[in-house]
């Protein structure tokens, strides 16, 4: 089957629909970077649970200002003091510490003067009074909602999780994927190739990109171009939830991608999206497993891995946004007129502008190694004068903010 060329949104549409469901675990809370959450997260307490001050100095009651106090004891951070504050009295207090009973205000340490056990104010009165204390709650509260469904779980998603009385997280089990290098041209890392040869570079590439999810990752390959080996290489891979394979997707004599998956009663869903790099990109599933055949060239590859492959994992592993997003940057160099499909231009991104490298062959890799950014150009789309602004996507980790 030779589907026609999909265009990008509707080929992303139909292979986020064949996203199997993983089933929800509870990992303990340090394990789970990058996972994201597959039920709301509630806060078990409040944060802080009792009104603190904000900055070293002296707790007082506002009804007293401007003063003079006299401090009857101290409050440090995890050692509260035990009474409470009353008409004309204060304590001293660090950053932290809890406000005693009775107290409604902190004075900087630098605005206060201290004799003994009498204080004076010698600078500004905080505005408002309460302006140094954080209230009870101020962060969260009891039962609120911490962190929402689908959203990945980075360092301060870790800490706030903590915060909340939380020692493991439901989120979905890891993906298995498997990696497969088809392609008699290819020469396995560490062996320099003859001038017939090239080094068999996508399969880590993609393990790499993969790697930025939680992911158990086995890459296979190279294999030969023999209907026999490929189909071997596919069945041995029958327990992988995707299988991703590099080379062989085309329609070429010796792309044989399609002919071993319908070998071993895979069903092909589509083949071939209307993008460059990556137009002959073919996805099938067998049962509940969902496989990707991407091109070989080394861009093409990429930019079809990123554009589907990340997304796919997202979604499996329960993403609320799985596909990346533009964002607009400035052209720092014209841009050339649109041809028949949607193009994803290798570029660098200087937090200002974008600038499209000169190379753009899907074969090479210097380009890619170089860039930070894709740049969308539409199919048919005008020609654009430097300045303009273009939708980018940006590639560090993966894509993934």
């Amino acid at each position: 089957m030779r589907t026609p060329p999909l265009p990008l949104a509707e080929a992303q549409a139909r292979l986020l629909a064949l996203a199997p469901s993983l089933p929800v675990e509870h990992r303990a809370v340090t394990e789970c970077l990058g996972h994201y959450l597959a039920e709301d997260l509630h806060a078990r307490r409040t944060q802080p649970a009792a009104a603190l001050s904000a900055m070293d100095g002296f707790a007082m009651r506002s009804a007293d200002l401007p003063g003079p106090w006299r401090v009857i004891g101290e409050s440090a951070a995890g050692h509260p003091f035990a009474g409470s504050v009353g008409a004309g009295q204060a304590t001293r207090i660090s950053t932290g510490a809890m406000l005693p009973h009775g107290a409604d205000m902190v004075l900087l340490q630098e605005d206060s003067e201290r004799d003994g056990d009498g204080l004076r104010l010698t600078g500004e009165l905080p505005q408002p009074p309460s302006r140094h204390v954080r209230p009870a709650g101020m962060d969260f509260t009891a039962h609120e909602t911490l962190i929402a469904a689908g959203q990945r779980v980075g360092p301060a998603q870790i800490a706030l999780a903590i915060a909340g009385g939380h020692s493991h997280l439901p989120v979905r089990r890891r993906v298995s994927l498997t990696v497969i290098d088809s392609g008699d041209e290819l020469v396995a890392p560490g062996h320099l190739p003859d001038l017939h040869q090239l080094p068999a570079s996508n399969g880590p590439m993609l393990c790499a990109l993969a790697s930025c999810l939680p992911v158990d990752i086995r890459h296979a390959g190279p294999v030969e171009d023999k209907l026999d080996h490929l189909a071997g290489a596919l069945d041995a891979a029958s327990a992988a939830d995707v299988i991703v394979t590099s080379g062989g997707a085309s329609v070429g004599d010796h792309d044989l991608v399609r002919p071993a998956l319908e070998a071993l009663g895979a069903s092909i869903d589509f083949w071939r999206v209307s993008i460059k790099p990556g137009k002959p990109l073919l996805v099938a599933t067998r049962g509940r497993q969902v496989i990707l055949g991407l091109p070989g060239n080394p861009a093409s590859a990429f930019v079809t891995a990123y554009l589907f492959l990340l997304p796919l994992l997202r979604a499996m592993l329960g993403a609320r946004d799985a596909l990346p997003r533009t964002f607009p940057a400035r052209l720092a160099t014209p841009m050339a007129r649109g041809g028949g499909r949607m193009e994803f231009l290798r570029a660098v991104w200087d937090g200002a502008h974008v600038a499209l490298d000169p190379l753009q062959d899907s074969g090479a890799l210097s380009p890619l190694s170089r860039a930070n950014a894709l740049v969308v150009r539409e199919a048919g789309a005008d020609a654009k004068p430097a300045g303009t602004d273009v939708p980018v996507y940006l590639l560090e980790n993966g894509g993934i903010a």
